[in-house]
């Protein structure tokens, strides 16, 4: 007598039960936020960071999204602002028209290059010189008095 030995997956109930099972529990993690985790990952290897790193962010943030412990995108507008507060008074408005971009304020660069750099052009009139008097003359020197001329010798 032989035995024949089959893996649970060949037999064609199990396999289809199996393979059921594992759809039907995705679809609800794909409706969670699989669309995100998809835009994420078509990111990676199109940007600076690595991509073995970029995935595995990836499917950390997915993993947090269905934990529920993933909050609302920060207000980095706001918290901008808030910086802001910490200059004085007169420095302040100037501060806020960079963030905000009003004004002439013109914004450089991207995030992706390092940064981006704010800059706002400020003309401020220049003060009229005060008038200067006139520098005194200078003083002739007195002449020198001519000197005499020697005795003859007797």
């Amino acid at each position: 007598m032989t035995t024949k030995k089959t893996s649970f997956l060949a037999r064609p109930g199990l396999g289809l039960a199996i393979a059921c099972g594992a759809l039907f529990t995705a679809l609800p993690a794909a409706a969670q936020g699989g669309g995100t985790y998809q835009q994420e990952l078509a990111v990676c290897g199109h940007n600076q960071q690595d991509r073995a790193a970029c995935v595995r962010e990836a499917g950390a943030a997915r993993q947090a999204a269905r934990a529920g412990q993933l909050t609302s995108a920060p207000d980095y507008r706001a918290n901008a602002l808030a910086r802001c507060g910490l200059h004085p008074p007169a420095e302040r408005a100037e501060c806020e028209a960079r963030v905000t971009g009003a004004g002439n304020t013109t914004i450089d660069g991207s995030v992706m290059g390092g940064g981006l750099i704010r800059e706002t052009v400020t003309t401020v009139p220049v003060e009229p010189a005060p008038q200067l008097q006139p520098a005194p003359q200078p003083q002739p020197f007195p002449r020198p008095m001519p000197m005499p001329m020697p005795m003859p010798r007797q």
